[in-house]
């Protein structure tokens, strides 16, 4: 992490593929913050429930306390006037207003911290993390581990057969792949060569 800025707020984004540990990121910058006495406010959209309806959660089990919300605007109608920290999971499915709603919380002094997917299952940029990106301070990349052969992987594999662009699943829906074994449509499961499996 850099130097944070002093007087000002700013935002934070940290995005990746699925299973890069964006939400364990958030996470434990959001348990920093609430430890250092901050005043921080927790958002998720509605649509994803595969862990916990309004809690933020990893794939690791991992949970913080929040609220979930079906619009960018319900940050703003939700916002605590003292809240010095707010973190958004899944900011990708909040669609293009969320950026305004980002820049506009950073412009009252408060401190942003963003997690979401940057690619889709084609391997395009997920909209609207690419304008989210460019106006973030701080920028983090997380990758996975590519299932099918172990290097890093920075796309995300969808398993069901559908041509929707939001799709909400976990293990049974998507893995983790590298450039090299990553295929824009729909595949099945990858059995695991026993190389390339972790030693841990």
């Amino acid at each position: 992490m850099h130097h944070a800025p002093t007087s000002t707020g700013w935002i934070e984004t940290i995005c990746g593929s699925m299973f890069s540990g964006k939400t364990e990121e958030l996470i434990r910058r959001l348990k920093r913050a609430i430890i250092a006495r901050q005043r921080v406010q927790i958002f998720k959209p509605r649509i994803d429930r595969r862990y916990d309806d309004e809690a933020i959660a990893s794939h690791s089990a991992q949970k913080l306390s929040g609220v979930a919300i079906d619009t960018a605007e319900d940050v703003m109608r939700l916002l605590d006037p003292d809240v010095e920290v707010v973190g958004i999971d899944e900011v990708q499915f909040l669609g293009s207003a969320i950026v305004d709603v980002c820049e506009k919380l950073a412009a009252r002094g408060v401190r942003v911290i963003c997690a979401g997917l940057d690619q889709d299952y084609r391997g395009k940029p997920f909209e609207p993390m690419p304008q989210l990106l460019a106006v973030s301070e701080f920028v983090s990349k997380e990758l996975a581990i590519c299932v099918a052969c172990g290097n890093p992987a920075n796309r995300t594999q969808r398993l069901a057969a559908s041509s929707d662009q939001v799709l909400v699943g976990a293990s049974e829906s998507y893995e983790a792949r590298c450039r090299k074994c990553f295929k824009p449509e729909p595949q099945p499961r990858t059995v695991v060569p026993e190389q390339a499996r972790l030693p841990f």
